[in-house]
């Protein structure tokens, strides 16, 4: 029988040590930097998933740090359940075995997973609303324009006064994609 713990945070700027210290002792810890929403691009995960074997403990710091949908939870719970691996939800304080896996367990265990999902829906609900504000106030996102609007209106009168493309690309330092959005971005009324 071996010990696995499993921590997550959904992004590099976060830390993992709080979730650490809940941790027991000695556990082999798997622990990634990513979104919970999906299992889907979580390689940490389906491998600490695929390193458990039969007898195992699963230690996970809380629920939502597995995922945070109820379909996702539920399928990897049930699926380690099967395999004979026991899963603790420490801040939960709930276990699922074969043997502990009762009917109150599954119900709070499905609440709190609901409560996941919902609190996910209100992050991404938010973070929309922000970007809608921030874009009402002008903010800019994605990468600055590598070329300034006189390059692209020099770049577009070259172009087509019949200069190679390949050539003005060189010259500005940008690539085929870069020269062609600077074409299109070109103010037709100074060309």
């Amino acid at each position: 029988m071996k010990e696995i713990g499993y921590i997550r945070v959904s992004s590099a700027g976060q830390n993992l040590d709080r979730q650490r210290k809940v941790m027991p002792k000695d556990v082999k810890l798997y622990e990634e930097k990513a979104s919970g929403k999906s299992t889907d691009g979580r390689p940490v995960l389906k491998q600490c998933l695929d390193f458990l074997r039969e007898d195992d403990h699963l230690y996970v710091a809380s629920i939502d740090r597995m995922a945070r949908s109820i379909v996702d939870l539920n399928k990897i719970v049930e699926e380690l359940i099967a395999r004979e691996v026991t899963v603790h939800f420490i801040k939960e304080n709930l276990i699922f075995n074969k043997q502990e896996s009762d009917a109150l367990s599954k119900l709070s265990f499905n609440m709190l997973a609901a409560f996941a999902e919902f609190e996910r829906a209100l992050i991404k609900d938010r973070q929309a609303d922000g970007i809608k504000a921030a874009l009402a106030r002008g903010v800019k996102f994605g990468a600055k324009p590598k070329l300034t609007p006189e390059q692209c209106n020099e770049i577009k009168t070259r172009a087509d006064n019949g200069e190679p493309k390949t050539t003005l690309a060189k010259e500005y330092g940008v690539g085929r994609q870069a020269l062609y959005a600077a074409i299109k971005r070109a103010d037709p009324a100074l060309s």
